[in-house]
């Protein structure tokens, strides 16, 4: 038979075993839809300062996107950004906006990230 205290700590255990599952493998947050301009092309400015601000980005299979992104900082890290699906990537000067163009057709989930791959992000194209 257990132990009051074994059972709290038991209890606590199995919460906190929960909370990190979610936290790695729980549901995502919504991304942040792109504008459409007038001439037709999905833009949205992204801040890259420890991140990518916004993380998740939501657009329109089908219709060109350009995302501008603007370094504010000086970590070598977030040097260039790199959306392997969509065979582009750009160097991110810091202080600098640079556009990244492209045209997802197909619906999906597709991951962009640093060069070295610590700092990401998610395209959400419906």
């Amino acid at each position: 038979m257990m132990e009051p205290a074994q059972i709290v700590v038991t209890l606590v255990g199995i919460t906190l075993m929960a909370g990190v599952a979610w936290f790695f493998w729980g549901s995502r947050r919504a991304g942040v839809r792109a504008s459409v301009t007038s001439a037709g092309v999905q833009e949205l400015l992204v801040l890259v300062k420890g991140g990518y601000n916004p993380s998740v980005i939501e657009v329109q299979a089908g219709t060109p996107v350009r995302l501008t992104f603007q370094r504010e900082e000086s970590a070598a890290c977030t040097e260039v950004v790199v959306f392997p699906d969509f065979d582009r990537s750009a160097r991110l000067p810091e202080g600098e906006r640079i556009p990244v163009d492209f045209v997802p057709e197909v619906p999906g989930s597709y991951a962009f990230s640093c060069e070295m791959g610590m700092v990401r992000g998610m395209l959400l194209v419906r």
